[in-house]
């Protein structure tokens, strides 16, 4: 099973570091990219909601104290993967993108009753988006057309732990190591043409901590309260460039040739989330809220600003289960809502993005404890006034999500 398990994870993690350039956004052109929202299990049709949702045979990333319920002797992989169809467009054109990846991979197990440990991957920021922009020659009839082309982003690869103190109160730590390559291809063409290729590599690392606590419990009802704590932290960063030019006459004369320099660090800011989860009979809701206090960096953008940002989640589930449950009485149905300000401000508009999204949860063990996870959002990002452009996507998002049984002791007879 661990080579099985091994070769799982290695193919899983080229597929994720290969992954960064699976979409099409302007707004990917600012700071490290898009921050990508990762959900597993079920919490994808949940609005990405969760931070005080307790599970037991699926792992939660949104809160690493939930580690702490991990049954023993189990072993849990989740595994993600997303379809994207997105339509953009601005007062005068439209334009369609269609793109997949693999979204994570991650596994959990517990080192003791009460104490759960996870690590995995996943793509932590993305960039991605052609743009062109043209200019006047100054004092000069003539124009010009620079093109920006840009792909790569951040991964994080991550080491949780979490450890349930009594029956209500559980806390966890998250240590993150963040990595990457951001490239961009700047190509401007006026009499001759002049191509400039950057690499900027980026690293750092980043701690996130967490709790959950049961403020009523019951046989048949639980609600609880979560939070997380991520801490600033900053990124340094390296550049390799190299830049020629090409003449009318096609000649090609080298600019520089690979020269490397160091960037400026990249702050991260300081992130508070809570929630709250309750479970009565077969329902269960999430509600959460996180703050990104970007406004703390300072950090300075051309033709925009960083803002604090708000996110608002909300998630329900239903399952109709039983003691004698059959497929389709372990069904779980999914819906949930997402709103989020954004940490941009571009030409006085503020860059938002909101998504509803429905789910449903299949189990395909008869223990029903592995699970196939489908879930449909649809959502839009930015807007079109003062010439900026919005996004328009349908989201497919597929989940699986095992339990094995490992480090099972065995009995003598």
């Amino acid at each position: 099973m661990l080579k099985k398990i091994s070769i799982f994870f290695f193919l899983g993690a080229i597929q994720i570091l290969s992954a960064q350039n699976n979409i099409n956004s302007p707004y990917s052109l600012f700071g490290l990219g898009i921050e990508n929202q990762i959900a597993t299990g079920g919490l994808v049709g949940m609005g990405n909601s969760g931070v005080a949702q307790r599970t037991y045979n699926e792992i939660n990333l949104f809160n690493p104290a939930n580690l702490g319920n991990i049954m023993p002797e189990s072993f849990l992989q989740d595994f993600g993967l997303n379809g994207l169809y997105s339509v953009l467009k601005n007062n005068d054109t439209n334009q369609s993108t269609t793109k997949g990846n693999v979204s994570h991979l991650a596994f959990a197990f517990p080192v003791a009753r009460g104490w759960g440990v996870s690590l995995g991957i996943l793509p932590y920021t993305t960039t991605g988006y052609e743009i062109d922009v043209e200019g006047n020659v100054e004092g000069y009839p003539a124009t010009y057309t620079t093109s920006y082309v840009g792909s790569g982003g951040l991964n994080k690869f991550f080491v949780s732990s979490g450890y349930k103190i009594n029956k209500r109160l559980s806390v966890g730590v998250d240590f993150a190591v963040l990595f990457g390559t951001l490239i961009q291809e700047t190509q401007v063409i006026s009499s001759y043409i002049v191509d400039i290729y950057d690499q900027n590599h980026y690293n750092g690392l980043k701690l996130t901590t967490g709790v959950q606590y049961d403020v009523f419990q019951s046989d048949k009802n639980r609600t609880t309260l979560g939070a997380t704590i991520e801490l600033p932290t900053v990124l340094s960063g390296d550049q390799n460039r190299s830049s020629y030019k090409t003449t009318s006459l096609g000649g090609q004369i080298e600019i520089e040739e690979n020269t490397a320099t160091t960037l400026n660090d990249f702050e991260l800011p300081l992130s508070i989330g809570v929630g709250v989860s309750s479970a009565f009979r077969k329902f269960t809701t999430n509600l959460d809220y996180k703050r990104v206090f970007w406004n703390n960096t300072d950090q300075k953008l051309n033709d925009g600003r960083y803002t604090d940002q708000s996110i608002y989640a909300f998630g329900l589930e239903y399952v109709k289960e039983n003691k004698n449950a059959s497929f389709f009485r372990l069904l779980k149905y999914r819906f949930g809502v997402n709103y989020n300000t954004g940490m941009l401000n571009v030409s006085n508009e503020q860059i938002e993005s909101r998504f509803v999204s429905v789910g449903l949860g299949f189990p395909i063990s008869r223990t029903g404890k592995d699970s196939f996870n489908f879930s449909y959002s649809y959502g839009t990002e930015g807007t079109v006034n003062h010439n900026l452009i919005q996004e328009n996507y349908h989201k497919i998002s597929i989940n699986l999500s095992f339990n094995g049984s490992w480090f099972k002791k065995a009995k003598i007879l």
